[in-house]
């Protein structure tokens, strides 16, 4: 935790700490670190220029997304220099305990449910698939929010209604699928394949819906290379998934992750880089 002058310390996330500035209970300082989590662990080694390439995505993704109301706020704030490039001035939301993610590819986790159960969610899917296969259209595969350090649970949408209502879920799940398709056209324009993502949502004092956290980053989403996967070469990835296989490869998921290797973490940086530079040129 880094002391901010001018903002009171909130809390702190696996990979993202929150500040409040002092004398205002309408605003958030929403600051990313360098830090990098996988499996639900933070990681020992952070990947050096990880916030300020996800905090640059974000703002980019929420420019793109103009009818999607977002937290940006604008407010007479001096946000220290030191965090500038790195953190975003919110307005403070009302969170839902959901994660909406959708889904075009069946892959990691989403893949591994669907072979045990055959559906991810609870959205049955057809027998056969294979890791890395598209759906014919993209999924709304909801989970709940764990707490930091736990697995987050897939969820049908029964339970996301039981959790928010009936209304609150539907505007959920419409809205991230809107903003999927919407996001995936432009990442194709770009050689870019998204294959799924992860959206959080929260109502602001009005109780409209608002499009929170960061959005459509390498942290919240997989992006893999569209022209390697029409080649049949599938997972080309521009996101985390190189820290996910050298775990699995080494690590039984149990007690303290391994420390990474420089080489890993200097191919995640230059594949944040390359994704960032692929998707705003």
């Amino acid at each position: 935790m880094t002391e901010l002058p001018g903002f009171d310390f909130v809390t702190a996330g696996k990979v993202r700490d929150l500040y409040a500035p002092v004398g205002r209970d309408d605003l958030l300082l929403l600051v990313a670190d360098d830090r990098v989590s996988a499996f639900d662990q933070v990681l020992s080694r952070p990947i050096p220029g990880r916030g300020a390439l996800l905090t640059g995505l974000t703002r980019w993704w929420f420019a793109q997304l103009p009818e999607v109301p977002n937290h940006l706020a604008e407010a007479d704030v001096a946000v220290p220099a030191e965090v500038a490039d790195r953190s975003m001035l919110v307005h403070r939301l009302r969170m839902h305990p959901v994660e909406c993610v959708v889904r075009q590819i069946v892959t990691g986790s989403g893949y591994q449910e669907y072979r045990r159960v055959g559906a991810i969610s609870g959205v049955p899917l057809p027998a056969g698939l294979q890791d890395g296969d598209r759906l014919p259209e993209a999924i709304f595969t909801p989970a709940f929010k764990a707490e930091i350090g736990a697995h987050d649970e897939n969820i049908p949408f029964e339970a996301v209604v039981d959790l928010v209502g009936a209304d609150t879920a539907v505007a959920l799940r419409d809205a991230s699928l809107a903003i999927f398709r919407r996001a995936s056209a432009i990442a194709d324009a770009k050689g870019v394949l998204l294959a799924d993502t992860k959206l959080e949502f929260g109502d602001d004092a009005s109780g409209r819906l608002v499009l929170g956290d960061e959005v459509l980053t390498p942290d919240s989403s997989r992006y893999w290379d569209a022209a390697a996967y029409a080649d049949g070469r599938r997972g080309a990835s521009f996101d985390k998934q190189i820290i996910r296989d050298w775990l699995t490869a080494r690590w039984d998921g149990t007690g303290t992750p391994p420390d990474l290797p420089d080489e890993v973490v200097d191919r995640t940086a230059a594949r944040y880089r390359e994704l960032v530079e692929l998707l705003t040129s």
